[in-house]
């Protein structure tokens, strides 16, 4: 049985070999820790934590080295920290800065927690590894890969000749095509900051092109040659992030590094939509992960929603589709109640293999449940992250629907003889409007609790 990837350099599924099986390193760029973390931004999140407990279990848990940053030096985070500064907080603002990164990590490691995601080996912040940022562009510099002007350093696009292999685009059509900043200290359109400058206020550092801070290609481009060496084994993220910045962190790593390449597989997820537009302010979908969790959709229910389609693949959040998952976990959770967790199914293996297969994974749970295997769908889903102890609380209903059954059926049973079905309509009415899904088939009727369960509007139907 062999893992097998999508990589987005070569455009194809790949047999994956890793660079020392002893230690497979993965680098997956983390949020930049200016507010809430937002839908969108979990997807990538659940994709590597998938990936992460596969790698785990193939090559073992002392055999993988997992890294995801923290950007907390950045422009977004110095705008929130002067709006607070002109509301009255007290201290400079580079202590409100590092107030806000603090609080907003805080805010993150909550929110993808109660999803279900593993920590990283590794999570390091930008500000932590400065020093090796501005060693890695005055490298550059000697090099003749960057050069320094007016406070800035910027990159040399054109001297890079493999610039545009990820993205599968020449240097010319992306001028065409992008949104390039045109300055008077730049040598090209193309060229792209390693380097610039502060102001006495702003958070800095001093180099020998005078107090400033990093860009933020650079950053990962050192954390991740800190943490996991010049070459790695898979470097991640959401597609937007193709171009500019794994595009850049590319050029940078592999001139600096004297490298062919920075990671040997680079694997991104397609967008999220919600309810089958694009999340977005204006449109009035846009929520973060916290609003779904403060609305009482657990985070196990957003983690199975979002391993349901396939992560090359746009993924579309619905409530329709939050219901049903809470409807199915809370059945897996009642049949695995008393079970312990054994082996896992090769099957579940062998499909997450094939390019990370949660979709395909989650129907062989399914098949597991109707089967009634109680072992194999409670270990098959700890692979997923799903069924997890950490994750109950809301898990199971605790109520004997049998009389209810017992008494639809009796109902069902009269209306098939005198073809009235009006009381079986009343009766199923009643159970779904309390939350319960009725299963209606010439087996009988099976009634389970699904989202939103009130057992207070049951009380004297029966």
């Amino acid at each position: 049985m062999h893992l097998h990837l999508t990589n987005s350099k070569s455009r194809r599924k790949e047999r994956f070999e890793p660079i020392d099986p002893t230690n497979v390193r993965l680098y997956l760029c983390g949020p930049t820790v200016y507010d809430r973390a937002h839908l969108g931004n979990a997807r990538p999140v659940l994709v590597f934590d998938v990936l992460y407990r596969l790698l785990t279990h193939i090559y073992g848990d002392d055999h993988v080295t997992y890294v995801r940053n923290f950007t907390d030096v950045d422009d977004k985070i110095n705008a929130t920290a002067l709006a607070r500064k002109e509301a009255g907080a007290a201290g400079s603002l580079e202590d409100l800065v590092h107030e806000r990164s603090n609080e907003t990590i805080g805010w993150y490691h909550a929110d993808m927690d109660a999803l279900g995601a593993l920590r990283p080996n590794h999570e390091p912040r930008a500000t932590q590894y400065v020093t090796q940022m501005v060693e890695m562009t005055q490298i550059l510099i000697d090099k003749g890969f960057a050069y320094a002007k007016d406070g800035h350093v910027l990159f040399r696009v054109r001297e890079y000749d493999r610039y545009g292999a990820l993205s599968g685009r020449s240097v010319d059509d992306m001028i065409a095509g992008a949104r390039v900043e045109v300055a008077p200290f730049k040598e090209d359109p193309m060229d792209f900051v390693l380097w610039k400058p502060s102001d006495d206020e702003l958070p800095g550092w001093d180099s020998p092109w005078g107090r400033g801070r990093p860009g933020w290609h650079i950053e990962c481009s050192a954390m991740a040659k800190a943490l996991l060496g010049d070459e790695f084994d898979i470097h991640g993220g959401g597609n937007d992030l193709t171009f500019p910045h794994h595009e850049n962190e590319i050029a940078q790593s592999c001139c600096a590094n004297d490298t062919d390449r920075m990671a040997q597989v680079w694997l991104h997820n397609e967008m999220l939509q919600v309810e089958g537009k694009k999340m977005s302010k204006s449109l009035g979908n846009f929520f973060t992960v916290r609003d779904l969790l403060d609305k009482g959709v657990p985070g196990e229910v957003i983690r199975f929603v979002m391993l349901s389609t396939h992560y090359r693949k746009p993924m579309d959040w619905t409530e329709k589709k939050a219901e049903e998952a809470a409807t199915t976990l809370r059945k897996w959770r009642a049949i695995t109640q008393d079970t312990d967790t054994g082996p896992i199914p090769e099957a579940i293996i062998a499909t997450l293999s094939d390019d990370l297969n949660t979709a395909g994974a989650l129907a062989e749970l399914h098949r597991f449940a109707a089967a009634g295997d109680a072992g194999s769908l409670k270990a098959g889903a700890s692979v997923l992250g799903l069924l997890d102890d950490t994750l109950g609380g809301w898990d199971i209903v605790q109520v004997d629907l049998s009389s209810f059954a017992d008494q639809l059926s009796e109902v069902r049973a009269k209306a098939m003889e005198t073809k009235d079905f009006s009381e079986v309509d009343k009766l199923k009415q009643a159970l779904t409007d309390a939350g319960v899904e009725v299963r209606m088939s010439k087996d009988g009727v099976e009634l389970v609790p699904g989202a939103g369960f009130d057992a207070s509007k049951l009380e004297g139907m029966a």
